[in-house]
């Protein structure tokens, strides 16, 4: 039961930042609405764990846990993906902006 009570403090929590961050432009509309949902989902299924074994018999999967396990996984992939394509833009923009600079200062 005082797992519940803390994932239950976490998810206020995480949810209370996603506004902050929404408020102040830093998350975007569909970012809100991903994380929002991402969120409601994980409280749902901590008071009503019982509908991982659903989702797990519509999907063909023995149990509600494997399937929150293999949904996690994915989605973790998925983040650390656009995380390696954000990078690979950022670097390409500073590259661009230190040959800028480059050329600024050697024209001087």
């Amino acid at each position: 039961m005082i797992i519940k009570f803390l994932i239950i403090l976490f998810i206020l929590f995480a949810l209370s930042r996603l506004i902050l961050r929404f408020k102040d432009g830093s998350v975007g509309i569909w970012g809100f609405l991903l994380w929002g949902a991402l969120w409601i989902i994980i409280g749902i299924v901590t008071f009503l764990p019982q509908t991982t074994t659903v989702v797990a018999s519509i999907l063909g999967v023995g149990r509600g846990a494997d399937v929150a396990v293999y949904i996690s996984i994915i989605l973790l992939f998925y983040a650390v993906f656009r995380l390696g394509i954000k990078q690979e833009n950022i670097e390409s923009q500073i590259t661009e902006l230190v040959r800028k600079d480059a050329l600024n200062s050697k024209k001087k």
